[in-house]
């Protein structure tokens, strides 16, 4: 039989138990699929804190591409850069509404030797073209991401003609198949490396590459780090360089596991003048990374 002593340590270790199964069961952790750039910017580092002060939700960030992160159905909600493509997860009924959270915009980094001429066009369709007829090397985020969405677009905006890529990607040990347009030259000047924007950039740096980035990454990588990366921006002003980024839900009735009244919640944050202020107030050296679309 069990000693008095025994007994007493067992109750002790089952309202332990209890008390910890409380605690964790009593929890708002939501996951969420976002794009690379909002982690590597550093905004979800200042962002989700606040968050959780205010609503006591916690988000387990998954940082991947635009394209895989529409793709995770393992997730309660996605956060986002690429408007037609997250319109059409809507209207396909994956997602219940996307909420327009923020914008920055695009820029074509280069090094400071500008060896396609380019520095200081606002013209895009002519500064890609630029690029490769001078066959100066360029390198592709190739992930399918919003910036890789993006870039393709800029591409076809140059007249020039393109030829189709099937490649096969490994992120986080998974391997997936993409399609991609890209100018002649793949693997010549024109280097498509499958990596996250922060990869990118650092590559392009060790190569004296032109990329294309977004401004927030762009900033952080070039005066947030000890080590800074040495590309200057050469070509901005575009209109066709808008970035805007949106937050969505996951439907339910597509994905059952959902937490979605967590992730409702959590979107309305976002685009509240709380969630606003604090985006339009995130400054790395003074100088602003996004610009709030919500609260005008």
């Amino acid at each position: 039989m069990m000693s008095r002593i025994g007994k007493v340590a067992v109750g002790v270790l089952l309202v332990f138990c209890l008390g910890t199964f409380d605690a964790w069961a009593g929890e708002k952790i939501i996951k969420m699929s976002t794009t690379t750039s909002t982690q590597a910017s550093g905004l979800l580092d200042v962002l989700l804190p606040e968050l959780e002060k205010d609503t006591g939700i916690k988000v387990k960030v998954i940082a991947k591409g635009t394209g895989s992160a529409i793709r995770d159905g393992n997730v309660d909600v996605i956060f986002v850069h690429a408007k037609a493509r997250e319109e059409k997860f809507i209207a396909e009924g994956y997602g219940t509404k996307r909420y327009a959270v923020m914008h920055n915009d695009f820029v074509i980094l280069g090094p400071s030797s500008d060896p396609a001429g380019i520095k200081g066009f606002n013209s895009t369709g002519k500064a890609m073209k630029k690029i490769a007829v001078a066959r100066a090397t360029f390198v592709s985020r190739g992930d399918d991401s919003g910036t890789h969405t993006k870039e393709q677009a800029l591409w076809k905006a140059t007249g020039l003609p393109l030829e189709k890529e099937t490649q096969t990607i490994v992120k986080k040990g998974k391997e997936r198949e993409i399609s991609f347009l890209h100018p002649q030259g793949l693997g010549q000047w024109y280097l498509s490396i499958g990596q996250g924007m922060g990869k990118a950039l650092t590559f392009a740096d060790e190569k004296q590459a032109h990329v294309l980035a977004d401004r927030g990454t762009y900033i952080k990588y070039k005066f947030g780090r000890e080590t800074p990366i040495d590309l200057e921006v050469l070509c901005e002003g575009d209109s066709m360089l808008a970035n805007p980024y949106g937050v969505i839900p996951i439907n339910p009735q597509k994905h059952p596991h959902v937490q979605y009244e967590l992730a409702k919640e959590f979107a309305e944050w976002l685009v509240s003048e709380r969630g606003q202020t604090i985006i339009a107030n995130y400054r790395l050296l003074g100088k602003q990374l996004f610009y709030p679309d919500a609260q005008k």
